[in-house]
């Protein structure tokens, strides 16, 4: 049985496709693939993976207690003849929460993804990382942090973030290096956000995938008209959020095009080879999205020197 893990990472549209995947997992069933997502894997399979703060057990305990479920959880799955085990938890790559206050991305990928390896016995096969441009991905996070009670960001706040050392490579290289043998496939939020059967179509490598629910668009980040009526309601400083409406964009001119320009570093490293650390899957004709055209791709596995580079 393969087994398959979908990172996320949040706010790429993962809840969405965790709503498709138990929508239709009745007819994916059928050709062979099985679905665990957090319903599952949040209902204390996975506890003790990364070690719970309050246990009284010892974190090597943890873990021993959590592969021991995750081993029996495969065995029964393989046992009804899945053929591909698709497991998606966004959680398992980290948490917003924690990137804010650290001001980086999923700076505990590593350790965290290593844990989850050894938990699945070492028999993962594939995982797969989605993507979004930073300044989309970071104002998507601050929404909804200052929808849940965090106070408006403040310049300086917002200048840690774009100023981050730490950008999409760095989180792809930490999970490569803990997966050691499982294909990584990145998956651009902005080709496959709104497509959950491609995003499946690439993940398992299978064709035709059911169109039901694929349109289901679910924990959209709150818009700026929300989140002021939120603030003002709480005795916030509702002006912080600026004028407009629709999306929430914190960040200035000049700390967009910074945080795109990171991003377009991050694409051009993966479209180069990425060090032969994980693979891109792009679409290749834009004309043709809703229908099944060819995933697209560029190869795994080849380090280009700086000139290589230059010239591509």
């Amino acid at each position: 049985m393969e087994i398959i893990l979908h990172l996320g990472a949040h706010r790429t549209a993962s809840t969405s496709f965790q709503h498709y995947l138990r929508r239709n997992a009745e007819t994916l069933a059928k050709s062979g693939i099985g679905v665990w997502g957090p319903l599952r894997t949040r209902d204390g399979l996975l506890t003790g993976v990364v070690p719970a703060s309050g246990s009284l057990r010892a974190p090597a305990q943890q873990l021993a207690r959590a592969t021991g479920r995750v081993s029996i959880a495969l065995t029964k799955a393989e046992q009804t003849g899945i053929a591909q085990l698709v497991v998606s938890d966004e959680n398992m790559l980290g948490a917003p929460r924690r990137n804010l206050r650290h001001s980086a991305l999923y700076d505990d990928a590593g350790q965290r993804m290593a844990r989850f390896a050894q938990a699945f016995g070492r028999r993962v096969t594939r995982v797969v990382l989605s993507i979004r441009a930073q300044d989309s991905y970071w104002g998507s996070a601050l929404a909804f942090a200052v929808a849940r009670g965090h106070r408006v960001p403040r310049r300086d706040d917002l200048d840690r973030l774009v100023t981050s050392p730490r950008h999409w490579r760095d989180v792809i290289a930490d999970v490569a290096c803990a997966c050691p043998g499982a294909d990584i496939h990145v998956l651009p939020y902005e080709v496959f956000g709104g497509q959950p059967e491609r995003k499946l179509q690439a993940i398992t490598g299978q064709a035709k995938m059911p169109r039901k629910h694929a349109r289901a668009w679910l924990n959209r980040a709150p818009t700026i008209e929300s989140l002021r009526a939120i603030v003002a309601e709480r005795g916030g400083h509702s002006a912080r959020l600026g004028e407009g409406e629709g999306r929430w964009q914190p960040f200035d001119a000049a700390q967009t095009a910074a945080l795109r320009e990171s991003y377009a570093d991050d694409l051009f490293w993966l479209r180069a080879g990425a060090d032969g650390l994980a693979t891109l899957i792009e679409e290749t004709e834009p004309g043709e999205a809703g229908t099944q055209p060819p995933l697209g791709q560029t190869t795994r596995g080849h380090s280009n020197d700086d000139e290589e580079r230059r010239m591509a």
